[in-house]
């Protein structure tokens, strides 16, 4: 009896796999988006200067910060038309940094920012952006700050809950400089007025007194002016 070889079929040839991103991968923007998209299991995972920054499971203080950040960011846009605030948004600042801030603030119409593809990222730079960070020494006030600055990020707090302290920065000349509390110990945004915050409130979790300083600031003339 004869034998026959049997020649592989072509239609069965084996799909490339995309590789899995890993912290401290070297990519182009392009390519850290392709791998990320196929990763939808994946919730956080950042590009800083062409490294990859994969995220790790956010622990309790990090997650409540957070909350508090948002609700007080969410009060705000809620009475100032024409603002935006996003939690974890995608945002392409260049071909080596795509980061995803814990929170940030924009202006929708004449902003620095604006949603582009089908999946809406933002593209540029928010206005004001705000990281929950471990300590002093997290890369929030490193490579990130860093980062932010170079690109014109007009305000940048960074929450440290290891420190229990809390970090407003303000672009001012080419820099970062530390915005300063009124006498009051109030808080007061430059770049959105009305956005006012104690501070202290915020770290102990009194949200009551959080949200009732910044409707203090939304009843204020400035914030009138703004919105209107």
């Amino acid at each position: 009896m004869s034998t026959h070889s049997h020649s592989a079929d072509p239609s069965a040839a084996a799909v490339p796999v995309i590789p899995t991103l890993e912290t401290g991968d070297c990519l182009t923007r392009p390519e850290f988006e392709r791998r990320y998209e196929a990763m939808p299991w994946l919730k956080k995972a950042e590009l800083i200067e062409g490294t990859v920054y994969v995220g790790s499971p956010t622990a309790l203080p990090h997650a409540t910060a957070h909350a508090r950040l948002m609700a007080w960011l969410v009060m705000y846009v809620d009475q100032t038309p024409s603002t935006e605030c996003a939690d974890n948004a995608t945002v392409r600042l260049d071909m080596l940094n795509e980061v995803q801030p814990d929170a940030l603030l924009r202006m929708i119409s004449g902003g620095q920012s604006k949603a582009v593809s089908e999946r809406k990222y933002l593209e540029g730079a928010p206005e004001l952006v705000a990281e929950v960070a471990s300590s002093s020494v997290s890369r929030d006030l490193h490579a990130k700050l860093e980062l932010y600055l170079r690109h014109g990020v007009r305000e940048y707090i960074v929450w440290r809950v290891l420190d229990s302290d809390i970090d407003w920065f303000r672009l001012e000349d080419g820099e970062y400089r530390r915005l300063a509390a009124g006498d009051d110990g109030i808080f007061r945004s430059r770049e959105f007025p009305g956005l006012w915050l104690d501070r202290a409130a915020l770290l102990r979790g009194e949200m009551s007194a959080v949200l009732n300083v910044l409707n203090q600031g939304l009843a204020s003339p400035e914030h009138a002016n703004f919105a209107a």
